[in-house]
């Protein structure tokens, strides 16, 4: 699908959808467990990925009025008949390629074409060390994979640079394995907020990981635990939410976004890099409501360490600011749906911007946006960040336009209903 942008003004007020990094632990921990019910969940390409892949692992779970009751396999992951086909979502390989390997028997994890270009080597490599035979089919790292079960507790080392999805799944199956395990990281951990999130969702289903942090860190995972998640409410998403606040601060518009509270969420951190970009943001978070009002923006300088999500959403927000801001440690950046650091700095060059592209890094000067004919390469993230660029632009052009619904499904009628001058071109 294609859709154009045109020059727009927003305002109005929206909530923000749900949590899809709390969605997928939910769901995951839920089938982990007896029964369970995940209130307000995201259901969106990626989520309903993991909720295909648990049911073929053996939970039974069925949406009653949008929320998802699981009837779970009680810390016994069953063989799956057929393949377990993740389709686009890396969270969902990286979780069930952990918990497969507590199954009795073999199970087969693969995905579309993206998926199957992404690494998964670090993670294959621990748990082949815990008694588990695991292989990428073409020797590459990459999906297809094979799991023949067997997990067993160990003191393992895993490199924390690429990936924080490989720490958050040996965490979730960790606790299940047969004996203790001590999770080792080597080199610098990225996106330690999604790594925090998973161990907060372990604590509500009452499983123990204990962190030391006095030597480098390390996750201390006692053995033989019992998951016991009988209810969550998904919270709202500031990743998602973040191109609805960028929307207005670029815009030089003022909205409201609701469903929006504190959280263990990393990217709440878009709040913080509005304010020091310039834009006016009140954050009542007793309220979780956001108000966002656009003035001027200038450069600043931007590690995507921790929040990786927020880099295509940030070099937008750069290609209008007075300046040059840099996007830094940021190599991690380049293993998601794909490689979002050259991906940016292909599509706003098309648009005008001059952007200089690092192994690790963007360096973007902030000038006046031009209408283009633009690429998504397939990944929600882009299309939604290029889908503003186009507000402030106009006469742009996106294409792979569905892949919004990997994460937002409502994007375009969200921005819509505020005002944007969004088009659908074709179906």
């Amino acid at each position: 699908m294609k859709v154009s942008a045109d020059i727009s003004k927003i305002n109005g007020e929206v909530f923000a959808p749900t949590s899809k990094s709390y969605t997928h632990r939910a769901i995951a921990i839920g089938a982990l467990s007896n029964e369970c019910i995940v209130k307000k969940p995201l259901l969106s390409a990626d989520t309903l990925a993991t909720v295909s892949a648990c049911e073929k692992l053996g939970a039974k779970i069925e949406k009653i009025n949008g929320d998802l009751h699981i009837i779970g396999m009680e810390g016994k992951p069953g063989v799956p008949d057929d393949i377990i086909d993740v389709k686009n979502s890396g969270t969902t390989l990286r979780l069930m390629t952990a918990i497969s390997s507590l199954a009795n028997g073999s199970t087969v994890l693969t995905g579309d074409h993206s998926i199957r270009g992404r690494p998964n080597q670090p993670l294959l490599d621990v748990l082949n060390k815990m008694n588990v035979e695991v292989f990428s089919t073409r020797n590459n790292g990459c999906a297809p994979i094979v799991v023949r079960g067997g997990l067993k507790g160990s003191a393992v080392e895993i490199d924390g640079s690429m990936s924080s999805q490989f720490v958050s799944a040996l965490l979730i199956a960790c606790p299940l394995a047969m004996e203790d395990t001590v999770l080792s990281i080597s080199g610098e951990m990225k996106s330690r907020p999604y790594v925090d999130i998973t161990i907060e969702m372990l604590a509500e289903a009452g499983v123990k990981v204990m962190v030391d942090e006095t030597n480098g860190i390390k996750f201390i995972i006692p053995a033989n635990q019992k998951y016991n998640l009988k209810e969550y409410t998904v919270p709202g998403d500031f990743s998602s939410a973040s191109y609805l606040l960028a929307a207005a601060a670029m815009l030089g518009s003022s909205i409201t976004v609701h469903n929006l509270f504190p959280s263990k969420q990393g990217d709440s951190e878009i709040i913080n890099v509005l304010r020091q970009m310039g834009a006016d943001v009140h954050w009542d978070t007793q309220k979780g409501v956001v108000n966002v009002k656009g003035k001027t923006l200038k450069a600043i300088t931007f590690d995507a360490g921790a929040t990786p999500d927020l880099v295509p959403t940030v070099a937008v927000l750069a290609a209008v600011a007075d300046g040059v801001t840099v996007i830094c440690n940021a190599k991690h950046v380049r293993y998601k749906e794909t490689d979002r650091l050259h991906a940016m700095a292909v599509e706003l060059s098309k648009m005008g911007v001059i952007v200089q592209e690092e192994p690790d890094s963007l360096i973007i000067t902030g000038g006046k946006l031009t209408g283009a004919d633009v690429h998504g390469w397939h990944d929600h993230r882009i299309v939604m960040s290029l889908t503003l660029a186009g507000m402030v632009a106009g006469n742009t052009t996106i294409d792979t336009a569905e892949s919004v619904s990997i994460s937002y499904p409502n994007f375009f009628d969200d921005m819509g209903f505020l005002g944007a001058k969004i088009e659908k071109l074709d179906e």
